[in-house]
């Protein structure tokens, strides 16, 4: 019984200890090379501490959404301008049902603009593939663009 208590108490330190400290994650830095980079990890969130916006990490769908007090079709212009500002290659565009496929860092990314109410409207940018291990950049360079620019009126070119 004594061995037992004994043996629950080390497992239990040991398990605090692994959870107390700081993560790392060893991550390939491309995959053309064999060199290895280590990330720093909170443990509150999944993030890494000290990440470049173009070091591809998970990124939770959280930060894959934004909600703009806009109409949905100033937001949809917009995000069509985003993206091409930041020279990311559009490869279909649906105006209808508000999405916009494009590729950036060498994946596909999804682009919706739906309407939340008449005067807002939401803004989704995921992967195609569903995996969610990329550049956090690619989606903060779109969400810059489209805070500078929320003032700007859509105007028709003849």
């Amino acid at each position: 019984m004594e061995r037992k208590l004994v043996l629950l108490g080390i497992s239990v330190l040991f398990c605090y200890n692994a959870f107390a400290e700081p993560n790392y994650i060893v991550q390939p830095v491309s995959s053309i090379s064999n060199i290895t980079q280590t990330i720093q990890v909170d443990n509150n969130s999944v993030t890494p501490v000290n990440a470049s916006p173009t070091v591809p990490q998970v990124i939770s769908f959280e930060n894959c959404t934004k909600k703009y007090e806009i109409p949905v079709e100033q937001l949809y212009f917009l995000t069509l301008a985003s993206i091409n500002a930041n020279k990311f290659t559009i490869d279909e565009i649906q105006s209808k049902s508000g999405y916009i496929l494009f590729s950036a860092a060498n994946r596909q990314f999804l682009a919706s603009a739906n309407r939340v109410d008449p005067k807002s409207a939401i803004l989704k940018i995921v992967p195609a593939d569903n995996n969610y291990y990329f550049p956090l950049g690619v989606l903060t360079n779109i969400f810059k663009y489209i805070d500078l620019n929320l003032t700007t009126n859509i105007e028709e070119l003849n």
